[in-house]
C-alpha cells in the first residue's frame, strides 16, 4: 500500500499516462464509429452564455433548421446558447443533430435537442470530431472557446491539413473589427498571406450562409474519407 505522503515516482507516472492513451484511443473509436455516417455536416461555433433571446441565438437556429431541411447534419459542442440553438434548429429539421459534448469541471449541461450526443474528456479529441466530418463551418459570436475554435479550423485550412472549406462568420459587428486586425496587423506585417484573409466569408444574411455551402458542397463531390486523409 503507497503511505499517504509517499513521493510520486516516473514508474507511477508512466503507468498512469500509458493508461491515458487507452482512454484517448477510445474516444476516437467511440466518435469515428458513430459519427462516420454524418456526411454532409456542418460544424457550428459560438458561445454557450448567449441568451435564447440574443439575435445570434436566433440565427444560429434559422441556420441550422435551413440546412437540416436540406439534408445537412449539423454538429455542435452540445452545451447551451450557440450550441443549443444549433442542435434545436436542427432537431426541428430533416437532418440529424449531433452534440459533442465536453467533460468540464463546471460540468456542461448537454441541452435536449440532440439525435446523437457524444460525451468527451479531452478537448483534442473532440475538436478532431467537429473537423473529422464537416463540410463547412459556421461561427457565431463567442469567446475564448469559439475563438480557439476559429483559429484551429483556419490553420488547418492554411497549412493544407485539411480542404479547404467555408468558414462563415456570422456577425457583421461582432467579428469586423477582428478581420480588420487580421488585414492591418497580420497581413500588413507578411505574417500571413493576404490571400489567407478570402478563407473566411462575413455576413449577416441567414440564406446567404446556406447559399454559400450548399453550393460549396455541390461542386466538390469528392470522397469524405479521401477529403480528410490526414485524419
Amino acid at each position: 500500500m503507497t503511505e499517504k505522503n509517499s513521493p510520486i515516482t516516473p514508474e507511477m507516472l508512466l503507468t498512469h499516462d500509458t493508461w491515458r492513451i487507452f482512454r484517448i484511443m477510445a474516444e476516437f473509436v467511440e466518435g469515428y464509429e458513430t459519427l462516420n455516417s454524418i456526411h454532409p455536416a456542418v460544424t457550428f461555433f459560438g458561445s454557450a452564455r448567449t441568451l435564447s433571446s440574443d439575435p445570434a441565438y436566433l440565427k444560429a437556429e434559422q441556420i441550422a433548421r435551413k440546412l437540416s431541411d436540406q439534408g445537412f447534419s449539423v454538429v455542435s459542442g452540445g452545451g447551451g446558447g450557440i450550441m443549443e440553438a444549433a442542435n434545436k434548429g436542427a432537431f426541428a429539421g430533416e437532418g440529424q443533430s449531433i452534440g459533442v459534448n465536453i467533460e468540464l469541471p463546471k460540468e456542461q449541461q448537454p441541452n435536449k435537442y440532440q439525435d446523437i450526443s457524444l460525451d468527451f474528456r479531452y478537448f483534442f479529441v473532440r475538436k478532431v470530431m467537429f473537423v473529422k466530418y464537416a463540410s463547412a463551418y459556421v461561427v457565431l459570436p463567442g469567446g475564448f472557446g469559439t475563438l480557439d475554435e476559429l483559429s484551429e479550423i483556419l490553420t488547418l485550412v492554411q497549412t493544407g491539413k485539411t480542404p479547404r472549406l467555408p468558414i462563415i462568420l456570422v456577425g457583421t459587428e461582432y467579428w469586423q473589427g477582428l478581420l480588420d486586425w487580421f488585414k492591418d496587423q497580420l497581413a500588413a506585417k507578411h505574417l500571413i498571406d493576404p490571400a489567407d484573409l478570402e478563407l473566411l466569408t462575413l455576413t449577416d444574411d441567414v440564406d446567404e450562409v446556406v447559399s454559400v455551402i450548399t453550393k460549396h458542397c455541390e461542386s466538390h463531390q469528392e470522397r469524405v474519407m479521401d477529403l480528410f486523409a490526414p485524419f
